[in-house]
């Protein structure tokens, strides 16, 4: 079946890979240090695990993907991928988070907000959509993305929804 995409986005930050990058290069400069001056312990092995992870945040989370097709919505974040298919949405909308919640990082988050599990691909300067999905994947009940068009996918995702219902009623 020739899949039809109906909304394709690709969005990076500056800011997000300005972070890693800094990070990656303060580890490596005390991975260095400790390694030149007590060679390999315990606190060099520490500034080793963490110039790693954050080379790999660095490298992997530059670009989010978003993508919507007659079938599913998809997003992919460097290796992470994750597919919800059209008929497992219940409803989507804007993303309304505590404060805390909504600046707490970019990249994959999980976490519980009102009492559901969520999934969350995001960069911190853009605005969220959350998806709210009809059977759980695992424990996660809800997937929220950053997108410079929260208003288009909504809109987009909820006329799908309605010719979904629609069709189902026929």
């Amino acid at each position: 079946m020739m899949e039809n995409i109906l909304y394709n986005e690709k969005i990076s930050s500056n800011l997000t890979s300005a972070l890693f990058l800094v990070l990656t290069m303060i580890f490596s400069l005390l991975m260095l240090w400790r390694l030149d001056t007590s060679g390999l312990e315990l606190l060099s092995g520490v500034f080793i695990f963490l110039t790693l992870l954050f080379l790999f945040y660095f490298i992997n989370y530059r670009m989010l993907q978003l993508q919507i097709t007659s079938q599913d919505l998809r997003l992919k974040f460097g290796i992470f991928y994750w597919r919800v298919p059209l008929e497992n949405i219940e409803r989507c909308g804007l993303d309304d988070l505590p404060l805390i919640k909504k600046y707490g990082g970019a990249g994959i988050h999980f976490m519980t907000v009102r009492g559901r599990y969520r999934a969350s691909f995001n960069f911190l300067e853009y605005p969220r959509v959350v998806v709210l999905l009809i059977s759980k994947r695992g424990p996660v009940q809800d997937i929220s993305f950053s997108t410079r068009r929260p208003e288009d996918i909504i809109r987009l995702i909820q006329g799908m929804l309605e010719d979904m219902q629609h069709s189902s009623v026929e």
